[in-house]
């Protein structure tokens, strides 16, 4: 498949949809097919950087110790320094409202243990806690304006409990071209970490906010 297809069917998505009041998202879905997600070696989890936005702001939660407040601070859109981790641990309300509200979760690694007791029970389910593979795990030595650069164009692919994959890729004030690139690089990315590749991929669409899911494949 080539991004053209995308490009088709995000035309025609747009053709059918109504014009909104708001700023439509645009949803990449994928269904897939024969895996057994019972099993691990069949789940599907992985972080892309994609060439360009994503149609929507990441809001960025830091979990760090005191050294690295002022850092944290200057780049993330909330900071949550180690001495009020026993507040969020100790009232579950609180801490689903912090889970809900960010997108990403930075943790200082030699904090994980205590980020994990205190925030484990909420973001853990939530697929939040803070992940290596994405670069949220940092250090002294971390760049954090450019990690949280690099975080907004990045998406979380996964499929552990379900077969549908549905990623916000887009808007539609974007350029086409910038849209399609976004949806073709997690397709090819996705193929890659499937078993059987492409043959595990059952059907593709483009949809946005309002609008009726155009197929793609």
């Amino acid at each position: 498949m080539d991004k053209k297809k995308f490009l088709e069917a995000l035309n025609k998505a747009k053709q059918d949809s109504k014009k909104r009041n708001f700023k439509q998202k645009v949803d990449l879905i994928v269904n897939l097919k024969d895996l057994d997600l019972k099993k691990p070696d069949q789940q599907v989890e992985f972080f892309l950087k994609l060439r360009y936005n994503k149609g929507k702001e990441s809001k960025i939660c830091a979990l760090v110790g005191p050294e690295l407040s002022a850092k944290a601070k200057s780049s993330c859109d909330n900071c949550i320094v180690s001495d009020d981790f026993q507040k969020y641990a100790g009232d579950k309300k609180l801490s689903k409202k912090l889970c809900n509200e960010y997108d990403f979760f930075i943790a200082q690694a030699n904090m994980m243990a205590k980020v994990a007791a205190a925030f484990g029970r909420i973001l853990g389910p939530k697929g939040k806690m803070p992940n290596p593979k994405s670069g949220c795990v940092v250090t002294d030595k971390t760049d954090f304006n450019a990690l949280c650069e690099s975080l907004k164009k990045t998406v979380k692919v996964s499929a552990k409990t379900s077969l549908i994959i549905q990623l916000i890729i887009g808007n539609e004030e974007m350029k086409d071209e910038e849209i399609a690139d976004n949806a073709y690089s997690i397709y090819e990315q996705l193929t890659h970490h499937l078993p059987n590749e492409k043959h595990n991929i059952k059907s593709v669409f483009l949809k946005l906010t309002m609008g009726k899911p155009v197929k793609v494949l």
